[in-house]
């Protein structure tokens, strides 16, 4: 499955203290699995912004570890700073990256809200998707008021908080809780000088868009409706907020943009409407940049988006989708970008990469299959050679996507491999995920069993950990089964040069399938709930069979391909 990912992004009323703000940091990080990404203190404002990700549960900890450190060492009643606030720990967003629902992450904010209201006797507020009520889905309404205001507004049962105690916490103040969408800061390079021109292709694309001006759109006057409020004319794009402004350093303008919710609005579609409102405008883009980090997804998504028009197959690599996205918004314009520096699951991976089996190459995973060591045994290995077969089906798919005279049937072999590219990936992920399951009955059977009770929890876990060791290479017969599909597609519509390509695809998928289904057996030999171990081999059985079966029709097929004379002897 998709690892399961979430930033949090909270902000302490602290910019000027960095021992303060270290103390907290170090409370981030003491929590084992959490990535701290940035720390951004800001003089003026007194006000830090701390980033970090990690697996929603550990990102929860490290949250709740944050809030009670800032609780320790801020005194609001001291803090003065530019920015609005009213808590030592004024926001704690939480963010879904990968792998996990919006609805998910409400959950798991809300659950952090309870937290810090029940153990810190803090006030707190949910807002944005975490909110239970409209009114307090906006932060300045939660905010109102700030600090100095806070008394009162405890007072108000209206304003009763969504956790914690309806008192004036004076040291601590009060904390708003959300589970909001990525923001990506997303700036778009132009051909010119002139700030008024970036501004109306700002007004052009944001989603507020441009006040309706009475006769002369350069008059001063401004329409406004009944209420005072202007008249609007809004904008091209959902979920955009935009101006226009001039780097001196480089002498030119720029569109800088909030991208609030990239669900709606991806990077990729902002940059190509605003290059179309720009060259309306006469002015041309020259690249762009992303300030701060972005989901893999997004730049993965920019990738496809950008070959699909240009007719080309997506079933690429990661790296090739990044390249594209990359080159195709001119992200090396003003810096060199780096993915292992600006995307968030690469900067997770690098941290844990030596540790790796996938980020080996061949010679180096081959030496340490032979070592003295025990994993990489033969359920890891069975999952590669799986990847390796349904790599190159992909493989034979985006050949005959580029396939001269097939022109009309890109599409249909680029969606084939979008298929291949999604069931290698989660092969190749397996790899690790059976090494770490082997490991995880080895640390089981360390475990103390001194006591009657350890012996008891020893026991459980070498159980758990033997029920997980058994289900992951099932796992892996059912990924590489789903194989199959575009292995047989391929021998029978696919680039027919490359047709005995797809047929070593299928024995490398039929061994992988063999190969996982003795480690199925072998760990679901030490189960002692015998029922669960008798069903988990029935099922591996019969999915071996029709594995069998599969490889034997399609190198029947390409039997009668190659060698249509050897068919007619029989």
């Amino acid at each position: 499955m998709e690892k399961r990912i979430i930033e949090c992004v909270p902000n302490f009323s602290e910019g000027r203290d960095m021992e303060i703000i270290k103390e907290i940091t170090d409370a981030v990080e003491a929590v084992k699995g959490v990535h701290l990404l940035d720390v951004d203190p800001g003089k003026d404002t007194n006000r830090t912004v701390v980033t970090f990700v990690g697996g929603p549960e550990v990102v929860s900890e490290a949250a709740f570890q944050a809030v009670k450190k800032a609780s320790e060492l801020i005194d609001m009643s001291k803090h003065r700073g530019e920015h609005p606030r009213m808590g030592a720990t004024d926001v704690c967003p939480l963010v879904p990256v990968s792998g996990i629902t919006m609805e998910e992450t409400v959950k798991y904010a809300r659950k952090l809200a309870e937290r810090i209201g029940n153990e810190l006797q803090i006030p707190v507020y949910c807002y944005e998707n975490a909110a239970f009520e409209e009114k307090r889905r906006n932060l300045a309404n939660c905010r109102e008021g700030e600090y100095e205001g806070l008394k009162e507004k405890l007072a108000d049962p209206e304003w009763k908080p969504d956790f914690g105690p309806a008192r004036f916490n004076e040291r601590s103040g009060a904390t708003a809780v959300a589970a909001r969408d990525f923001l990506v800061a997303f700036n778009v390079n132009l051909n010119t000088t002139s700030i008024r021109r970036a501004n109306a292709i700002a007004y052009d694309v944001r989603e507020k868009g441009r006040p309706v001006r009475k006769g002369d759109p350069l008059n001063d006057e401004i329409i406004k409706d009944e209420k005072g409020n202007p008249v609007m004319i809004p904008g091209s794009l959902k979920n955009v907020k935009a101006i226009g402004w001039f780097l001196k350093e480089y002498g030119i303008a720029q569109i800088s943009m909030n991208l609030t919710n990239i669900s709606v609005t991806p990077v990729h579609i902002a940059f190509d409407e605003v290059c179309r409102k720009a060259d309306d405008r006469g002015i041309r883009v020259t690249g762009s940049e992303l300030v701060g980090l972005i989901p893999l997804k997004s730049l993965l998504d920019a990738g496809r988006f950008f070959l699909l028009k240009q007719q080309r197959s997506t079933g690429v690599s990661d790296e090739e989708l990044i390249k594209i996205a990359v080159r195709s918004m001119g992200l090396n314009d003003l810096h060199h970008f780096n993915p292992e520096e600006k995307i968030i699951e690469y900067v997770m991976i690098n941290k844990e990469k030596k540790e790796r089996l996938v980020a080996m190459n061949l010679e180096a995973f081959m030496n340490e299959t032979a070592s003295e060591s025990p994993a990489p045994g033969g359920g890891s290995v069975s999952s590669y050679i799986g990847a390796l077969g349904v790599a190159l089906g992909t493989m034979v798919a985006n050949l005959s996507s580029h396939k001269r005279g097939w022109d009309n049937r890109w599409k249909e072999f680029s969606d084939w491999a979008e298929k291949g590219k999604k069931i290698q990936n989660q092969l190749l992920r397996m790899v690790d995920e059976d090494t770490d399951a082997f490991k995880g009955i080895l640390k089981a059977y360390n475990l103390s069993n001194k006591s009657e009770e350890e012996k008891l929890l020893r026991k459980n876990a070498v159980q758990d950990a033997t029920k997980y060791a058994a289900l992951v290479p099932f796992e892996v017969m059912k990924t590489a089964y789903s194989g199959f599909e575009l292995i047989r597609e391929m021998v029978e519509n696919g680039n027919p040069a490359s047709i005995t390509d797809a047929g070593v695809g299928a024995l490398a998928l039929r061994s992988c399938i063999r190969g996982a289904f003795l480690n199925v057996k072998i760990n679901a030999s030490g189960l002692e709930d015998k029922e669960f171990a008798k069903d988990l081999v029935f099922n591996a059985c019969n999915l071996e069979s029709k594995a069998m079966m599969e490889e034997d029709a399609i190198m029947k097929l390409i039997d009668s391909r190659i060698c249509p004379e050897e068919k007619k002897k029989e």
